[in-house]
């Protein structure tokens, strides 16, 4: 094959991936009703049901336990039930004590959508010697946040507007390090997965006359990492550098507009904030901000793009992180409440999802 026709190739397919990125960074809220709004928010908000889907996670997860085994079973199932596609990332690798079985969860809605949004967590826990860790914000309540969202939102999946966006729930394992966090004691799972999807690839169209073939990291419009939630007044900024500020901003929208119809009243703080901030903190995101990327020196192309990332972490930490002390007595849950109702109303608007 000729020099010109591999050139030609190739712009083709930088120029069709440009596009599907410019796609995902400019998609557009859908509007919802005022009732649909309030249905999101205020109706599909219960206490009792989140408490009883977060109590089975609120154990210690120290990755390769019993426990840690059986938390990852219950996502699973729990997802399974609701019918999203459910697959495991399971791999070896090696840590300050040896060698250990990490498992990354991945639950699909609607597989065959070219684009997905992606909410994820970690599901492991801290280890800290001669203690016993619940990791109650870090991360049981996350894991239990997405879980809600998807219980309240999948019987709404089939008729959603952007039938070309599928849901997916990303459950991290080993993003605790195991002594000192490192560059390789740490994120074991979100640098496994990134690096397998970066070198997967997919049909991103299936016309004969144009036959175009994505990286399986690229059909991620944004991922939305959750961490470090549940505490009282927490403080969620946005970061330089993330590829999502648009977004960002229409999160904090959203928070203001359910205030401003009087279905956001347990805690009187905004928790989003539009400010921009050039701290980033080290997280599950970092593996794929780094990748999803075309960096071609030799052709003369050189795009550089990540996958889009909204980081919702509270900024300070909980004082309790990373202690023995962050178990159920740390949570609050009119805060619980109100992130749990903005995510909610934020994936709904991005997924096009209007409950009559």
């Amino acid at each position: 094959m000729s020099f010109a026709i591999i050139l030609g190739i190739f712009m083709c397919t930088t120029s069709a991936w440009g596009q599907w990125r410019t796609n995902q960074k400019t998609h557009q809220l859908s509007l919802l009703p005022e009732s649909s709004t309030l249905r999101l928010c205020r109706d599909f908000t219960n206490q009792t049901r989140f408490k009883e889907i977060l109590a089975p996670i609120m154990v210690p997860r120290i990755v390769d336990t019993p426990q840690h085994r059986q938390v990852g079973d219950y996502l699973q199932s729990f997802l399974h039930n609701l019918g999203f596609a459910t697959e495991w990332d399971a791999f070896t690798d090696t840590t300050p004590f040896g060698t250990r079985n990490f498992r990354n969860l991945i639950a699909t809605f609607d597989e065959a959508a070219p684009r997905r949004l992606v909410l994820a967590c970690h599901y492991d826990s801290k280890i800290i010697p001669g203690q016993v860790m619940i990791a109650a914000t870090d991360s049981a309540v996350p894991c239990a946040m997405m879980l809600d969202i998807a219980q309240t939102l999948a019987p709404y999946m089939y008729k959603r507007v952007a039938q070309q966006v599928g849901l997916q729930l990303i459950f991290f394992d080993g993003e605790e390090a195991f002594r000192d966090w490192t560059a390789t004691d740490s994120l074991y799972g979100s640098r496994h997965l990134a690096q397998k999807w970066e070198q997967k690839w997919f049909p991103s169209s299936s016309s004969l006359n144009n036959f175009e073939l994505s990286k399986e990291i690229d059909r991620i419009d944004v991922l939305m990492l959750l961490d470090l939630l549940g505490a009282a007044n927490p403080s969620i900024g946005n970061t330089i550098g993330m590829g999502a500020t648009e977004l960002f901003s229409q999160l904090a929208d959203v928070e203001l507009n359910l205030r401003a119809t009087g279905c956001l009243n347990a805690i009187r703080r905004n928790v989003f904030n539009k400010q921009l901030s050039y701290n980033q903190v080290e997280d599950d995101h970092i593996p794929f901000l780094k990748r999803g990327k075309i960096n071609v020196i030799n052709f003369y192309v050189n795009i550089s793009s990540g996958v889009p990332i909204l980081h919702l972490i509270t900024v300070p930490f909980p004082s309790v992180w990373h202690r023995s002390s962050d178990n159920a007595n740390a949570l609050h849950y009119p805060t619980i409440d109100h992130m749990t109702a903005v995510i909610r109303v934020f994936v709904a608007k991005y997924l096009g999802i209007a409950p009559a």
